[in-house]
């Protein structure tokens, strides 16, 4: 059948839901298209399901550190079925209300299955052929295989989704890739009783983050007893002996590690292979992430791409931003655009780091005078009163205008933290204006203003 609508949203991650009910809301007829979960990445596999486990696992690590603040407790042990349990429930919560708030919206017709482009405006699903001026693509992205790896055709390994879906603890968790999402679920899983080894081709963790980011993690992992090997040549796999050998050929120790568990963290491939984009005029980049301009419309201006996809960030709230881009310029005649978003994230190891703006060595290849100030959690009050002591305040300034160039709050509580600073950056205010507040005493926060005012010349 044929349908004719002014607009057709795909996918129901983070800024589809968002996009299809507002403009709904404004009398827009509109189609939604999911063929699988409401929610996206960041509801079914990604932030939520991900951040119920690290908040288990830091219980349990808690549990564990009683001594340090008094108290006794017997041998921990964790119930992996219950951690489960507790994380799918959340998990089922926030799918279920997106899927009523969109299913329940007036001038919304939801089409259950796989999207497919016929032409620049219009869509096949299944048997449905839906027709419209507008057409959005918020399609997401999935965990990368490396087809080029060896062994992985016959080796049995683990992803960011299926990881999820353990109800018993690895004895050997072996996770390939030192990144965000590789770093995170090494510490959930060694807090929650596994062995756990990192393999990083690079010479350090987190590679995107400054130097001095990378040697607090690994401060903070070899604390916990987490085996790191960087460096690592030629990672392959295979099996020996029940076990699952990964090959890591590094300079120094062992060349192979064995255990009994394997996670690929190696990247995230976006879902735009079965979209038929050919058919629309639109060529995909070479990693398969569909171009788009400042306004997030593709080379077809009646086509966006939002979300992951469009490889113009990859988190929850750089999709929520990329919908509120795309309202703000098709209905409330207001020209927001992409390249005005300062980027901003967080690492969601114990303790986080949040970062904004600019590093510590993009600042410096810039060349361009600028001023540095850094404070080490160990001088935070509040830091010291939890006894979680990991970590640093850095923010980075311009010498000339005072405008804040970046800034990295890496220890408790600095994803809370370190949004003053985001605040003051998207308010184009100079340093001052946080010199000049006062913030709450105990904090983290009311530290930042004390570290700025101690900036110093970036040599």
């Amino acid at each position: 059948m044929n349908h004719v609508f002014d607009a057709v949203v795909v996918g129901a991650g983070q800024a589809g839901p968002s996009l299809a009910v507002r403009l709904a809301k404004a009398g827009w007829k509109v189609a939604f298209v999911e063929r699988h979960l409401f929610g996206g990445t960041c509801v079914n596999t990604g932030c939520t399901p991900t951040k119920a486990m690290v908040a288990s696992a830091h219980a349990a690590h808690l549990a564990r550190r009683g001594a340090d603040f008094g108290f006794q407790t017997g041998p921990v042990t964790v119930d992996m079925r219950a951690v489960k349990a507790r994380k799918d429930a959340i998990v089922l919560n926030s799918r279920t209300s997106v899927e009523k708030w969109v299913r329940g919206t007036e001038n919304c017709t939801v089409f259950t299955g796989t999207g497919s482009f016929e032409s620049p405006n219009s869509i096949r699903v299944g048997d449905d052929v839906l027709e419209a001026k507008n057409i959005f693509l918020n399609v997401g992205a999935r965990p990368t295989i490396p087809k080029k790896m060896t062994g992985v055709e016959t080796v049995p390994f683990l992803t960011s989704t299926t990881i999820l879906d353990l109800e018993e603890l690895p004895k050997h968790l072996i996770v390939v890739g030192g990144g965000y999402v590789g770093l995170e679920f090494a510490q959930v899983f060694r807090r929650l009783g596994s062995e756990v080894t990192v393999v990083e081709t690079h010479p350090r963790l987190a590679a995107h983050e400054d130097e001095d980011s990378s040697a607090v993690l690994r401060e903070i992992f070899d604390s916990e007893g987490i085996q790191v090997r960087v460096k690592a040549t030629c990672i392959h796999m295979e099996m020996r002996e029940g076990q699952i050998a990964v090959g890591i050929d590094c300079d120094e120790g062992e060349p192979h590690v064995l255990g009994s568990h394997v996670l690929l963290a190696v990247g995230r491939t976006p879902n735009t292979d079965d979209l038929n984009l050919a058919a629309a005029g639109i060529m995909p980049d070479e990693h398969g992430f569909i171009p788009v301009n400042d306004q997030l419309q593709t080379i077809v201006p009646t086509i966006y791409a939002i979300g992951d996809c469009n490889g113009r960030g990859a988190f929850t709230h750089t999709s929520y931003n990329d919908f509120e881009i795309v309202a703000a310029n098709l209905l409330d005649g207001e020209p927001r655009k992409v390249s005005d978003r300062i980027p901003v994230h967080a690492l969601y190891t114990d303790p986080p780091l949040g970062r904004v703006g600019m590093t510590e060595a993009e600042v410096r290849k810039t060349g361009k005078p600028a001023l540095m100030g850094v404070r080490t959690m160990k001088r935070v009050s509040r830091a010291i009163e939890k006894s979680e002591t990991f970590g640093f305040i850095k923010v980075l300034v311009d010498a000339e205008t005072q405008q804040i160039l970046g800034a990295a709050v890496f220890g408790t509580g600095g994803d809370e933290a370190v949004h003053c600073i985001i605040t003051a950056m998207n308010a184009r205010q100079p340093a001052s204006l946080l010199t000049h507040s006062v913030h709450i005493h105990p904090t983290v926060a009311e530290l930042i203003p004390t570290t700025l005012e101690d900036l110093k010349p970036l040599k």
